[in-house]
């Protein structure tokens, strides 16, 4: 089982690589997966990798419930 943490393409760059905002993060992605992405679209991203193409609504509720994790993973 993989996890997935969503990411908006912010801007595109050569080679099939991108920049995306995680959370206020910003970090370079490889495309080369997923080239029909463009800039604005959410990604499902894993191991540097853009897998699956996600709406906000999405992507909002996967942040969500990535955070409810973090919080049990540190005794909350």
């Amino acid at each position: 089982m993989c996890l997935g943490v969503p990411g908006k393409i912010i801007a595109l760059l050569d080679n099939h690589m991108a920049i995306v905002d995680v959370e206020g993060n910003q970090m370079e992605i490889s495309l080369a997966l997923l080239q029909e992405a463009r800039a604005e679209q959410y990604v499902l991203i894993h191991a540097g990798f853009a897998m699956e193409i996600i709406t906000e609504d999405v992507a909002e509720e996967t942040m969500y419930y990535l955070m409810e994790m973090q919080k049990y993973a540190n005794g909350a």
